[in-house]
């Protein structure tokens, strides 16, 4: 095994020749279904601790595979968090991978090499469903919402789409299939405007009473659509609007319905779920199943999605030889913008799983997410693994997996050698992560320690959530304890080395495409 050094502190790494013994029980490409949660945190799941919900579908992927304890997704926001694992670049590389607008330009452009081009250079049918939140069309505000929309998914490596263009809380509240609105009203065409809202529309603002499903708590007090506000104004739509009772059923329904389609091919289906994302409406059906109220009942209609997802492998027999790879996109956030009672209703209940801070911040709550891989023909013995894990690594290790590229990363980022954590091989993890809060203030997880660069801003969130941010214009330092970072206890004070080489390999990082330590 080799040895590298660096400066602060040394360690080892397990070779991909580490992997050979599983890989000569590999018969055939498994499909593989990335289930892509929004918003669900490192304790909202009840396989992590989570009290007053039941998520007995995600549970038996757990029990039944990999689940991870010490997984990141690479922001604590939505949009920088999903185009990091779609493209295996950081987000603080390319301008315009904030939270995008309904209306955003296309973020992950054709020229990019994708998930979605690995696993069709490898010979599968890919497709995306649910949440897409990367932009569509050349140029922002500009989108042709009544026509063909270019570029799409298409032109960055997906056979099939059925995604929401942005998130649920965000105008047009319609569904796109491949490229064109689904279900087209040509007797009502859509506008879609950030800026203004048109003529003799109402808004949640000026028209509370016509909020008749959910009523805002801050923001979201623009266009109505489903007796519901909005983030931007939209005029139109007609039958194609969705409601939001609804979303999980339909993009289920596709996903599943492609699974039975394409059974006799290898499929890699990318499936970002919207369900605990305001604003949270969930079906009828689940409503009262857990004792929080619209986000705890969200959960629930997010493990059956989870679990008829599941249930279709099986009924095709292909579950045996599917990777599944369940993680979400960023942590928890309880007031959102929706007076749906989720901080009176909690109770008991963790979303962050005790972690500090939440959603768009720095600390562990924004960024530490659930992640399960579930691979019955590969992953023999089910385990807890505390091992370092990235989504920024998804490219690289499903090029690994699917044979495409050799030995080399083909992301700017990422590293095909975390095959070896994310299958079992590997206890010890990632050497390094970075994470990134709202305000683009980073971290860098080594060695068992964190540091937080000095950045500056508001101590919390300002427009709403009670979430603390963890800015400050004072380097911060928290040391691992039992598996869990004290983020209560600054120590940066008392060790000034540590937090200079944790600075300077942090702005390695940063400067350094490609920056991995690799075996030599």
């Amino acid at each position: 095994m080799d040895k590298i050094s660096l400066g602060i502190c040394s360690f080892a790494l397990v070779s991909p020749i580490a992997m050979q013994a599983q890989e000569s029980a590999e018969r055939t490409l498994p499909n593989v279904v990335l289930i892509y949660a929004d918003d669900i945190g490192f304790g909202d799941l009840e396989c992590y601790g989570a009290k007053g919900v039941k998520t007995p579908n995600v549970n038996s992927l757990a029990a039944n595979g990999l689940r991870f304890t010490n997984a990141h997704a690479v922001a604590s926001t939505s949009t920088p968090s999903r185009y990091s694992l779609l493209t295996g670049e950081y987000p603080w590389r390319k301008q315009g991978t904030d939270v995008a607008a309904g209306n955003a330009a296309m973020i992950v452009t054709p020229e990019q090499y994708t998930v979605a081009d690995v696993f069709k250079d490898a010979g599968y049918t890919t497709a995306a469903f649910g949440k897409w939140h990367l932009g569509l069309g050349s140029e922002t505000g500009k989108q042709d919402w009544n026509g063909e929309i270019s570029p799409a998914l298409a032109d960055i490596g997906f056979d099939y789409s059925y995604i929401m263009a942005a998130t649920a809380d965000r105008v047009p509240c319609v569904f796109i299939e491949n490229g064109r609105v689904a279900n087209y009203d040509s007797e009502a065409p859509i506008y879609v405007s950030y800026r203004q809202n048109f003529d003799g529309e109402p808004t949640g603002r000026e028209n509370p009473e016509l909020l008749y499903n959910l009523k805002h708590s801050h923001g979201h007090d623009m266009s109505i659509v489903n007796g519901i506000g909005r983030i931007g104004y939209m005029k139109g739509g007609g039958t194609a609007l969705w409601k939001d009772e609804n979303i999980a059923d339909s993009i289920t329904c596709k996903a599943v319905e492609f699974i039975k389609e394409n059974s006799e091919q290898p499929f890699f289906i990318y499936f970002a779920t919207n369900d605990v994302h305001v604003p949270r409406f969930p079906h009828e059906r689940f409503r009262g199943t857990s004792s929080m109220g619209l986000r705890g009942d969200a959960i629930s209609q997010f493990d059956w999605s989870v679990g008829e997802v599941v249930r279709a492998l099986e009924e095709q027999g292909l579950l045996e030889n599917t990777l599944i790879i369940l993680t979400s996109d960023n942590g928890p956030v309880l007031d959102d913008g929706y007076a749906d009672e989720a901080e009176e209703l909690a109770g008991e209940h963790s979303p962050t799983g005790g972690l500090r801070g939440g959603k768009y911040s720095t600390f562990e709550g924004g960024t530490r997410v659930p992640f399960i891989v579930h691979w019955p023909a590969m992953i023999k013995n089910p385990a807890v693994k505390d091992g370092l894990v990235s989504q920024i690594d998804f490219l690289d290790v499903m090029a690994s997996i699917t044979g495409v590229g050799g030995v080399k990363p083909l992301s700017s980022d990422g590293a095909p050698i975390e095959r070896n954590t994310w299958l079992g091989a590997d206890d010890g993890g990632r050497p390094f992560a970075v994470e990134m809060a709202a305000n683009h203030t980073l971290s860098l997880i080594m060695f068992g320690w964190k540091y937080i660069e000095p950045k500056g801003g508001l101590s919390m969130v300002p427009w709403g959530p009670k979430i603390e941010t963890g800015y400050s214009t004072e380097p911060q330092l928290y040391k691992m304890v039992d598996g869990e970072f004290d983020e209560n206890n600054n120590v940066a004070a008392e060790n000034p080395t540590l937090v200079n080489g944790l600075k300077e390999e942090l702005q390695r990082i940063r400067n350094t495409k490609g920056y991995y330590i690799e075996c030599r």
